[in-house]
C-alpha cells in the first residue's frame, strides 16, 4: 500500500513549482515510509510514496513502461489478489515481466485492455496512469472503495491525492466549507455522502468509478454495479458457495513478501480469518501465526452489556488462541492516551471521525507496526451478511431513515437554533437517493426488497465510514490492513441470497456461521455479534468533558460560536440519558463530546473558513 498524488495543468510549467510538489509528497510519507518517487514534466506531475509489501526491487514507482511510441506512467496504491492469473493472461498476449510485483502487472493490463482491465481486477486499489502521447490521465478506484482517491478539478487542470491534506498543501485549493459541508459534518458525520470531500470543490472518486482527464476536461464513469439476480442455489449449495468464497478470498490475501499478522477480537469474522491463516501457516511450515487484540485499562471493571455490546471479548479471544495456537499480543491502551490522540486521529483522517474509536485504532496499529507491515481484518462482513442489530429488529428495520443514526434530535440540539436549517430534508434526501439506486427484482417480497435496501445503505454509508477509518488509522502508521470480506465476488453473491437463507436459523450472519461449521469452536461460531471494543472507563469521560469546556472558553474557536452550550452541558451532566447512539453502535455521550473536540481541532488545524 502507498500514497499517491498528481497534478496536471496544461497552462502552467510545473517544473517551476517543485516546492509545492515536494510539500504534497511530504504529506504522504506516513502512507509510504519506505521510498518515494516523482515523475515531473512541464504539464504533468505524478507523486508516489511507497510501503513495500511485494517485490521491493521491481515495484518501484512511478513506474514507466513504453509500448511502441507511447509511454505509460503509473502511480498505484493497493493490492491485486489475482496477480498471477492476470500475469498468465498477459504472458499469453506476448508480454514479459521484469519482476513479480502487481504494479507491473496492473500497468501492463491497462496497456493491453485499457479501462476494460478494471473488469478483470480482484483487489483494492486507487491508481492513475498518464499517457504521454495522448496527454491523457486515467484514474480508477476499487469496487468497494477500500482505497481512497480525492481530487480537485479546475479550468486549467486537475489535482488528485490519496488524502485531503495533500490537496490542501497546494495553494490553488482553499479550505472553505459551505452549508453542504457543514451538513455533512454535523448531520451525517462521521459518515459522509459518497464522492463528497466535505471541503468545497474537493471530491472523491466514488467506489467502482474511473475517469479520464485531458484538455477537453474530466469525464467520470462507473464500471461496476451491484445487480439483483435470481438466487437459484438451494440452501446446501449456498452454504458451500459462501464457504468457498470466504476461504478463497482469505487465502488470496495472505500473500506478502513482508511479515503478516491478523486482528483477532474473538468475534466470528476475525476468528474465521485467523483460523484460515493459521491453517495456511501450519501447512506451509511458516511457524505460528501472530494475532493481535485491543482493550483498555480497567475496562472489565466498568463494562456493562447493552443491545450493541452483549459481552466482552477476552474469554473468546482465549478460546481462539488456544484453538489456533497463535502467538497472541494484547495491546492494552490507557484512557488518557485515547483522549490525547483524538487530535492525531483527526489529522490522520483529515475529517472528524469516530472519536476514540479512531484514536484507539490508530494506537493499536502503531503497536502492530513495530513488528508487522501487513495485517488482515474482518471488516465488512456485517454489512454484507446482515450482522448488525438493525437488520434483526423489526421496529428499526422498516424505519424510513439511516438505522445507525435514527434521530437528528441530538445533532440539531448541539447547534444554535437556525444554524443549519432544513437538516431533516438534507438527510432524508441522502437516504432516498440510496433507496432509489437499489436494484430489486419484481418478485422480491417486501422483506427481501427491504433487505436489499439495507444492504445498499450499509455498503454505501456505514461500511464506507469503517473503511475510511481503517485506511487512515492504519496507513498513518505505515501499516497495510487487508479486508477479505470486501472481495467483490462475495458481495455480488451475498446481495442475492434471500433473507430466509442469509439469516439461517434466525441468526445474524447465519449463513456464514453454518458455512464455517467445523472450522471454529461452537462458542465462537454461535457467539452474539459484538462490535469493536470501546472504553467504558469514567476517566475518559472526565477528560473529554474537560476538553469540551475548554473549547467553550476559547473565544477564538469557531466551533464555540456555533454550538448550543445548554445541550452540551446537559450531555456532560447527564450522560446516561444519551441512549440512542450518535452514530453506529458505539458513539454515545463520551464519543459525542470527543467528536466535538475533533470538529474544533479540524477547524483550527486545517484553517477551515465558513463560506
Amino acid at each position: 500500500m502507498c500514497g499517491i498524488a498528481g497534478w496536471i495543468d496544461f497552462n502552467k510549467n510545473l517544473k517551476e513549482r517543485k516546492n509545492i510538489i515536494n510539500n504534497m509528497s511530504n504529506t504522504l510519507v506516513n502512507r509510504g515510509p519506505d521510498a518515494g518517487g516523482i515523475y515531473l514534466k512541464e504539464n504533468i506531475c505524478l507523486i508516489h510514496r511507497r510501503l513495500i509489501v511485494i517485490d521491493p526491487e521491481n515495484g518501484i514507482q512511478p513506474m514507466i513502461i513504453k509500448n511502441g511510441n507511447i509511454e505509460y506512467t503509473l502511480v498505484y496504491n493497493g493490492e491485486l489478489y489475482n496477480t498471477e492469473e492476470l500475469r498468465k493472461d498477459l504472458l499469453n498476449c506476448g508480454y514479459s515481466f521484469k519482476g513479480h510485483s502487481d504494479t507491473e502487472v496492473l500497468l501492463t493490463a491497462f496497456i493491453e485492455w485499457g479501462e476494460l482491465c478494471l473488469e478483470r481486477l480482484n483487489g483494492i486499489y486507487a491508481f492513475a496512469i498518464w499517457n504521454n502521447k495522448e496527454q491523457k490521465l486515467f484514474i480508477a478506484r476499487d469496487r468497494m472503495g477500500v482505497k481512497p482517491l480525492f481530487f480537485y478539478h479546475y479550468n486549467e487542470g486537475f489535482i488528485f491525492a490519496s488524502e485531503i491534506k495533500t490537496l490542501l498543501t497546494n495553494p490553488l485549493i482553499k479550505p472553505i466549507i459551505d452549508k453542504e459541508g457543514l451538513s455533512e459534518i454535523f448531520l451525517l458525520g462521521p459518515g459522509r455522502t459518497s464522492g463528497n470531500g466535505v471541503i468545497k470543490n474537493i471530491y472523491e472518486l466514488k467506489p467502482a468509478e474511473y475517469g479520464f482527464f485531458d484538455k477537453n476536461g474530466l469525464k467520470i464513469q462507473k464500471y461496476w454495479y451491484i445487480k439483483a439476480k435470481e438466487h437459484t442455489d438451494n440452501v446446501k449449495n449456498t452454504i458451500e458457495k459462501v464457504r468457498f468464497l470466504i476461504i478463497d478470498s482469505v487465502k488470496n490475501q495472505l500473500i506478502s513478501d513482508v511479515p503478516l499478522c491478523c486482528f483477532l477480537s474473538g468475534g466470528l469474522d476475525s476468528s474465521i480469518i485467523s483460523k484460515l491463516a493459521a491453517d495456511e501457516y501450519a501447512k506451509n511450515n511458516k511457524g505460528p501465526l501472530n494475532t493481535y487484540s485491543v482493550d483498555y485499562k480497567d475496562n472489565q471493571k466498568y463494562f456493562s452489556k447493552n443491545i450493541f455490546q452483549p459481552n466482552s471479548d477476552k474469554d473468546y479471544i482465549k478460546i481462539m488462541v488456544d484453538e489456533i495456537k497463535s502467538n497472541h499480543h494484547e495491546v492494552l491502551l490507557e484512557n488518557a492516551e485515547l483522549a490525547e490522540h483524538l487530535d492525531e486521529a483527526l489529522i490522520a483522517r483529515d475529517l472528524p471521525g469516530m472519536a476514540d474509536i479512531d484514536s484507539s485504532l490508530l494506537l493499536f496499529c502503531r503497536e502492530i507496526k513495530k513488528d508487522f507491515t501487513v495485517a488482515v481484518s474482518g471488516e465488512c462482513a456485517d454489512e454484507i451478511f446482515g450482522g448488525y442489530p438493525w437488520y434483526h429488529n423489526k421496529d428499526i428495520l422498516f424505519e424510513d431513515t439511516f438505522p445507525w443514526s435514527r434521530s437528528l434530535d441530538i445533532r440539531q440540539g448541539i447547534l444554535k437554533n437556525g444554524f443549519l436549517q432544513n437538516g431533516e430534508y438534507y438527510v432524508k434526501q441522502k437516504y432516498i437517493d440510496t433507496i432509489n439506486e437499489t436494484d430489486v427484482l419484481p418478485n422480491d417480497s417486501n422483506l427481501n426488497k427491504r433487505m436489499r435496501q439495507m444492504f445498499m445503505l450499509n455498503i454505501n454509508w456505514f461500511m464506507q465510514t469503517l473503511l475510511d477509518r481503517k485506511d487512515r488509522m492504519s496507513m498513518y502508521n505505515g501499516l497495510e490492513v487487508r479486508v477479505p470480506f470486501c472481495d467483490h465476488r462475495i458481495v455480488e453473491y451475498a446481495y442475492n441470497i434471500p433473507w430466509e437463507i442469509k439469516s439461517f436459523k434466525g441468526r445474524e450472519k447465519g449463513i456464514v456461521r453454518e458455512a464455517m461449521r467445523g472450522l471454529l469452536p461452537d462458542e465462537i461460531l454461535w457467539r452474539k455479534k459484538s462490535p469493536y471494543p470501546k472504553t467504558h472507563n469514567p476517566v475518559y469521560f472526565k477528560l473529554v468533558s474537560e476538553s469540551v469546556i475548554n473549547i467553550r472558553n476559547n473565544k477564538n474557536s469557531i466551533v464555540s460560536q456555533i454550538l448550543n452550550w445548554d445541550t452540551i452541558e446537559n450531555i456532560i451532566n447527564n450522560p446516561a440519558k444519551i441512549t440512542s447512539p450518535w452514530y453506529g453502535q458505539l458513539m454515545t455521550a463520551p464519543q459525542i463530546l470527543a467528536y466535538i473536540i475533533q470538529v474544533d481541532k479540524w477547524f483550527s488545524e486545517f484553517h477551515i473558513e465558513i463560506l
